[in-house]
């Protein structure tokens, strides 16, 4: 099957699945605080997310990273990743996973045996209070117990963590510390205009400024190391580990950009900062057959924009009103 190239001559071999919107936390710049989720009848169910997955598989999709919400909350989910573990060396290179990190303790020795190899884990500080405060109820212990448990079963871990100026800025040097102690890599994330949460402006942290404030203590090489996703990496010489930055703000990675992003409704979106859409729900409902389904998916592929219009500004209005929860980030 030939493979799914955009308009701009872009090929998706990279797809990120959100299998559920709902989540154990509320973290501030992700979620309302009283969220409402969508009824379980609304949801694709794990043989659905599967079809989808192997139709994306046979047009050239070479990793499938998994999401949420939270995705380690789902029922069941474990079966999916032991299906779509199947395909790995059969045009799948990598499975891999994003979770806030509280249900790990449970899953890992699991999801290294579906042959996951690579987890992210979402954590934007160290503090307890100050974690607390970021998802509303979390507790941070239950979070490094998590990233421990992905450690004694061979997980390679990196730290997910969102820079929000006057809330974790100053931690960014301790937070790196701990990763080179822990063996861990660290990517730190600009604050994105998305979502009916509160206005970002205030908490927005260019990571340029962020990079030259780190470089005061840390020497940081650049290195060609990819992960297939949005962040450019540097070595920190005094610890041996990563750190990466994505920078949808201060510069766009769109002219890269490989990937789509497919929601636990099945509604493909071909660009996390545009609301244009695609509803694979219904295509697979239709009863459609293989070759239907890889129209649909070409059909949609054909849509997706150049790049994002993300803008932080004072106008306290998102660029798109979705929550990052609901994309699957």
């Amino acid at each position: 099957m030939a493979p799914l190239v955009d308009p701009f001559g872009r090929a998706i071999t990279y797809l990120r699945i959100s299998v559920t919107d709902r989540c154990d936390l509320r973290c501030v710049y992700c979620m309302a605080e009283d969220m409402t989720f969508l009824p379980k009848r609304d949801l694709l169910t794990l043989e659905e997310l599967d079809r989808l997955a192997g139709a994306f598989v046979r047009a050239g999709t070479r990793k499938l990273r998994i999401t949420g919400g939270e995705p380690l909350v789902r029922r069941e989910v474990m079966s999916l990743f032991e299906r779509l573990g199947t395909r790995l060396g059969h045009g799948l290179d990598e499975l891999t996973l994003t979770t806030n990190g509280t249900q790990l303790a449970r899953h890992a020795a699991a999801l290294r045996a579906a042959g996951v190899r690579r987890v992210n884990v979402s954590l934007d500080t160290l503090d307890r209070d100050r974690f607390a405060a970021i998802t509303r109820w979390g507790r941070i212990e239950q979070v490094l117990d998590g990233i421990a448990a992905a450690k004694a079963a061979g997980l390679a871990i990196k730290i997910n963590a969102v820079a929000l100026k006057g809330v974790n800025e100053d931690e960014f040097d301790r937070m790196l510390e701990w990763c080179g102690e822990e063996g861990l890599d660290l990517c730190l994330i600009e604050t994105m205009p998305m979502g009916e949460v509160a206005d970002r402006s205030d908490q927005y942290l260019p990571l340029s400024l962020v990079r030259s404030r780190l470089r005061r203590r840390w020497t940081l090489a650049e290195t060609d190391y990819r992960t297939g996703g949005p962040a450019r990496y540097y070595t920190v010489a005094e610890t041996g580990r990563r750190i990466g930055f994505i920078t949808p703000m201060t510069h766009n990675f769109c002219e890269s950009c490989n990937r789509v992003r497919l929601t636990c409704t099945g509604t493909l979106y071909m660009c996390l900062g545009q609301d244009d859409q695609a509803d694979l729900r219904a295509v697979l409902r239709s009863g459609v057959d293989d070759a239907g389904l890889d129209a649909a998916l070409r059909a949609a592929i054909a849509r997706k924009p150049k790049g994002h219009d993300f803008i932080i500004d004072r106008t306290n209005r998102p660029a798109v009103g979705r929550h990052m929860s609901v994309t699957g980030g």
